[in-house]
């Protein structure tokens, strides 16, 4: 599986990015609201990415954050979302915006979407209702986009209680270079130990 892409810009034609990775050009599929925060063409960038086989293609989805990716794998095993959909959701709102919407029952942001009418919002807000948990004071906090916050996030879409995330995360030893893959990582295999 390819989890993390970095690379330079070759060109960015919406929904595509195409990235030069050590002369391989990778064509991407990404949200708008990802592509709107990239550096200029030529620059270096880093994406993570969920990599799709199926019968007739290969396919690769980029996102610049973990909460992002984490939301979109959630998006995905919903029953009539499919990736296309996914990145439109994500198009329009980030992970911690749908999160967010999700446990208000904002039914009215969700139909803004494109490709979301009142059945299928009503029917993402109840699906996604406990995969998507977040603490709505900390929606605007400085730290959310550290890369303990976004494992605690990406831990919580895979299903856990955010209460066991942050105990995982925090028990994990103090790394400034870490990733928020590396922590979840080593937070999984911290609580299948126990």
């Amino acid at each position: 599986m390819i989890g993390q892409l970095r690379g330079r810009i070759l060109s960015i034609d919406p929904p595509w990015l195409n990235l030069d990775v050590q002369g391989v050009g990778y064509e991407i599929e990404c949200p708008i609201s990802t592509l709107c925060e990239l550096p200029a063409v030529g620059q270096e960038v880093t994406l993570l990415t969920h990599f799709v086989v199926r019968e007739d293609a290969q396919l690769l989805y980029g996102f610049l954050r973990a909460e992002d990716r984490a939301s979109f794998r959630v998006l995905i095993r919903i029953s009539g979302v499919g990736p296309k959909l996914a990145i439109a959701i994500l198009s329009g709102l980030s992970g911690n915006a749908l999160a967010d919407a999700v446990s208000r029952d904002d039914v009215a942001t969700l139909t803004k979407l494109p490709g979301i009418g009142k059945k299928t919002a009503e029917r993402l807000i109840v699906e996604l209702r406990d995969k998507l948990a977040t603490d709505p004071s900390q929606t605007h906090t400085s730290d959310l986009d550290s890369p303990v916050e976004d494992a605690i996030l990406g831990l919580v879409a895979l299903g856990y209680k955010e209460s066991d995330a942050r105990k995982a995360v925090n028990q994990l030893p103090a790394d400034s270079g870490a990733t928020p893959e590396s922590l979840i990582r080593a937070s999984l295999q911290s609580m299948l130990r126990h």
